[in-house]
């Protein structure tokens, strides 16, 4: 009797921490774990921005089906996809004056390999000369 009442007690203890546990996760947490899974399957269509904080200027521009990490020499790691079994590999170096934007652009291309690179290079100004 004593190990039916203990088995029973486990069982119930059991089930209330498996409810909390899953009461915990919001559907937008459950949203933002399947969207990143998504992502790193190269399922999403993403625009990266990167900026330079002092000057306010885009450096560049990435959009396509891409994943994204970072390395440990402070360097985004951006890996496209190109083609079926193609892909591309990319750096963007992070510093204390550069930041990154990324948006999900998802649903606006019919082509799954759509990729694109820009590098904005009107970054200087522009500079009055006299002879």
């Amino acid at each position: 009797m004593k190990k039916r009442i203990i088995a029973l007690i486990l069982a119930v203890c059991t089930i209330f921490s498996i409810t909390i546990l899953f009461a915990g996760c919001s559907e937008a947490d459950k949203v933002n774990h399947n969207i990143s899974k998504q992502a790193d399957y190269f399922d999403c269509l993403r625009r990266i921005t990167v900026y330079n904080a002092r000057t306010d200027f885009v450096i560049c521009e990435l959009e396509g089906y891409m994943s994204l990490s970072n390395n440990s020499t402070n360097e985004l790691v951006v890996t496209c996809k190109v083609g079926a079994d193609k892909y591309k590999k990319n750096y963007i170096y992070l510093n204390s004056y550069t930041l990154y934007v990324v948006e999900d652009i998802s649903g606006t291309s019919t082509d799954p390999y759509h990729y694109k690179f820009y590098f904005h290079t009107e970054v200087l100004p522009d500079i009055e000369v006299k002879p």
